[in-house]
This record gives structure tokens, sequence and C-alpha cells, in this order.
């Protein structure tokens, strides 16, 4: 069986099959970056880098774009209230680039620690306003768009098959609109392809209607069409996407282009928590800064502990992708048990590797011990299975579970075979291909790690030399506490002292 995935457009799994043979075109919404990322972000980033992955697992060339969404992305999805980076530039007081530059940052290192592989073209929104001006132009030539007071809009009624993605009809939309509808709208459900810039509005650019700014919709379409083509494979988001964002992509893009907008839509289900979607607008968001933190004034007050990034992924790959996850300590818990597991093992596995002396005969595969071999040919055929059909990466990971309990078997109670060098290295190879190279839970490299165990009594020792440190700064004995200082200092721990604590990192 070949890869087969759900599709929501039409709702049903479908063999999947390229435009162009060996070759795939995703296009997946990347973040508005107005805040550090989240739980929520996780899922969905990590979801799709894993269909990425796979594909090119399965030999196929990828093409991977993930855009930065840096202007346009408005509070209200009816076209009205603030510019979400623009009001976060306000609070902060900083222009909204520096606000958009600073999140973008600190988005990719939560995705790097995540072991997430970075989108071959990352494109902002902001640099492609001119892409975005000629879409909204044929878009008013073709007779899909009108401008009403330098704004534009997309007329909806010249659209028939709007809602199709969703499942809703416009007839449904104008009926329960509210009172206050936007006067300029000739119907409840058109949508903004270009806003007027009001006074104050820093982001703003000179267009045929006067200065304003893209809509959040039309960026996705203009970027996909410029990199990817007029239709594309595969187009992914989370599922709160669907309405309106993926909804006025297909609108817009096929009614300018007049060919099929997107081949299979993907979408994955929310990180909930009691619950409740998690997200920054319900103020229930956990950043994956304060999983990973090291430092205990960041920790969030739903944890218990810090996290494994990799143990973080892993929690997320345990659920099917179009699966909700609830947001818990004691699951996060149960992740990093579990990837403990995985991780020792291959750790063990290596050193025995290490270990045995010699080199492996000339005949590939001579020394392979048979019950290990035939192992590992059944359970790659069942990852492969499972993966194909529309990614389940719960059953890929329980795989990965059952090879590291074989693993330890063979290498703890060999039986009458004794452990061979070339046996480990087809085990190590299944873990680094299917493990690493497709699920990315298992690194490559772990020689410079340190030990779980020994992190937590480092840290212990170190914040009891801080609390000493301290305590002679109270008794104003500063010699003891410069002291101190320089010996953290020698061996690269940076202490930064705050009105309330003292906090510490690797310098």
């Amino acid at each position: 069986m070949g890869l087969r995935l759900y599709n929501t457009l039409t709702r049903k799994v479908e063999d999947f099959k390229p435009l162009e043979e060996g070759r795939v075109g995703i296009y997946v919404c990347g973040p508005t970056v107005y805040g550090h990322a989240h739980l929520g972000h996780g899922k969905s980033y990590v979801s799709f880098d894993v269909l990425v992955r796979y594909l090119r697992y399965l030999g196929y060339t990828v093409d991977y774009v993930q855009n930065i969404t840096d202007v346009g992305h408005l509070t209200d999805d009816a076209d009205a209230g603030e510019d979400k980076i623009g009001k976060q530039a306000a609070r902060e007081r900083k222009h909204p680039m520096a606000i958009a530059e600073y999140y973008t940052r600190s988005y990719f290192e939560d995705m790097d620690a995540l072991n997430c592989l970075r989108p071959d073209i990352s494109p902002r929104a902001t640099g492609h306003i001119p892409e975005q001006i000629e879409l909204v132009q044929t878009l008013i030539e073709k007779g899909y768009a009108y401008e009403v007071n330098g704004s534009v809009y997309f007329d909806v009624s010249k659209w028939p098959s709007y809602g199709r993605l969703s499942g809703r009809n416009v007839e449904d939309m104008q009926a329960g609109a509210r009172v206050d509808i936007n006067e300029e709208k000739r119907h409840p459900a058109d949508f903004a392809l270009w806003k007027k810039a009001e006074p104050g509005h820093i982001m703003q650019w000179n267009s045929p209607w006067g200065r304003g700014y893209p809509g959040w919709h039309l960026e996705c379409s203009a970027m996909s069409m410029k990199y990817l083509g007029r239709t594309i494979d595969i187009h992914g988001g989370g599922i709160e996407n669907q309405f309106p964002h993926h909804e006025c992509e297909i609108a817009q893009s096929e009614a300018a282009n007049g060919v099929p907008f997107v081949r299979t839509w993907m979408h994955h289900n929310m990180v909930t928590v009691d619950g409740q979607k998690m997200g920054k607008s319900l103020n229930n968001f956990i950043t994956l800064k304060q999983i990973f933190s090291t430092h205990t004034e960041h920790k969030h007050e739903r944890l218990s502990r810090k996290y494994d990034p990799l143990a973080v992924r892993q929690l997320i790959l345990q659920s099917h992708y179009r699966s909700p996850i609830d947001f818990s300590d004691a699951a996060l818990s149960a992740a990093q048990s579990g990837y403990d597991k995985i991780t020792n093992t291959v750790k063990s596995l290596r050193k025995k590797i290490e270990k045995i002396p010699g080199k492996i005969e000339e005949t590939p595969g001579s020394e392979i011990n048979e019950y290990v071999k035939s192992q590992l040919q059944q359970n790659r055929e069942k990852f492969e299975t499972a993966m194909n059909d529309d990614l389940n990466t719960s059953i890929a990971l329980s795989i990965i579970f059952k090879i590291a309990t074989i693993t330890n078997e063979y290498i703890n109670y060999p039986g009458p075979d004794k452990v061979t060098k070339s046996s480990l290295l087809e085990i190590d190879k299944f873990f680094r291909n299917l493990g690493g190279n497709v699920l990315g839970i298992i690194k490559d490299e772990y020689d410079q790690q340190v030990e779980s165990d020994d992190i937590k009594r480092y840290e212990l020792a170190i914040d009891g030399i801080i609390e000493w440190r301290n305590e002679a700064r109270r008794n104003k004995n500063f010699v003891i506490a410069d002291k101190l200082r320089g010996i953290l200092g020698s061996v690269g721990i940076i202490l930064e002292d705050k009105p309330d604590h003292t906090s510490w990192r690797l310098g």
C-alpha cells in the first residue's frame, strides 16, 4: 500500500499522488510572529515536519514552504480590530518589525530544539507586497473583487463554492452575521484583500487604492503561488484555519488562476487545556520556552519540572495529527519517561558497538543474527504500513519502543548466538532511519550529551552555591560572594543578579 492521506476538502482518505511524479510541493501556514511559540505551535509544525521527513524517506523530492506572517493578521477574523503585530509593538513600545524579527528568531530557536527541519523557503509577507497587489488587481479585473474607500474586498457571491472546505454556506453566514457588520462590504461574508491604513498605522504601503496593507488570507495565496505554482500538492495548517483563512485562500486563488489551488488539504487538531483550545487569545497557553526552561523562575505553574524538547516532540507523536492533545504535566512526564527509555537503549547499543573489536566481514549481512534480521524487517514493514495510513505516528512510535525492547533483550540475553557487531549496526541503522530521519526523536550523536540524572545533580549543586553566595551577600561578606561567583564563572556559569532573585546561564 502506498501513502494515503486524509483530504479535508473531500473528507476522505485518498491515495497520494503528486502533480509532478517524484516531486511534492508543500505549503504550511507559518506563525504570526507577535509572541513566543507555544505547545499548539509545536503540535502543528512537528506534525508537518514528520510529513516532510516521511515523503523524503519514500524518495520524493520535497519543496517545503512555510511562511512568516509579519503583517496583516488582525485580532478579529471579521476584518476588524488591530494588527496583532502592531498591537504587540505598542505594548512593548517597539517598532513592529523589531517585534517580528525578535519573535521570528525565537520561533526558529524553538523549532530547532524540537528537531523540526527548516523549511526550504520561509517567505515573509512584508517581502511580497508587489505580488499581493498584483493578485488583488487580477481579482478586480476579473470581477471577483471591489474597492471601497481605499479597501478591497472579495465578493463571495461571485464564488458559489465558497464554504466547501469548511462545510459552511454563505446564506447561513449572512443570516448569522452581527448587527454591527462592516458597512463597506456588499455581503457580510466578503473578506478583505487589501485594507486602508488608518492614521497612525505604522505598517503600510503604496497601492493603486492608496496607502494600506494586505489582508492575512491574501498573503498565503501570493506566496504559495510564487514558490510552488498555481496548483500545489499539499497545503497544511491547523483545524482552526479551515475557516476563514483557508476558505478564503481557495476562493481568491482559484478565482484568479482558473485552476484548482490545492490537491490535498491537511489539517491537524489542536492542543487543549482542560478541554479548551490552547491559544494566545485565550491566555491559557504555555510557551515552548517555559517547557524547555532550565531556570526555575521561567517555569509555568502547571509544570513540575523541565522537559527535554524531544520528549515534547514524542508527546506530540503519541497521538494522531488529526486528534487533539490535552495538555498536562502528567502527560509530559510520561512522554519524558518513554523518551528516556528509547534514548538510553540507543546509547547502550552504540556503546556496545564501540566495545566490540574487529572489522565486519566483507560479505554484507553475513554476521547478522537471523532473529534480529527478521524482527527488523517485520517491524520496518509495520512502521511503513502505519505511516502510509495517514501518518499514524502513534503506531509507528510503538514500533520504535518494540525494537528498543528487542534490543535490550538481545544485548543482555543473546541466547546461543553471540552478539555480533553487524547485528548491532543493523539495529542502529533502523533507529537512525525510522526513529531519527522519519520521527526525529533519535539523535545521530549523543557523545556530548550529559545524562539527565547528572544534569539534575549539577543543577542542584549550582543552586546550592547560588544560595550560599546570596547568604554571604545578605551578611555583607562580599569577599566570599565574589569568590563563589568566580568559581561558577570558571566553569562557564554566568550569574545574573535581579531585584528579587539570581538566575544563571551557561556562558
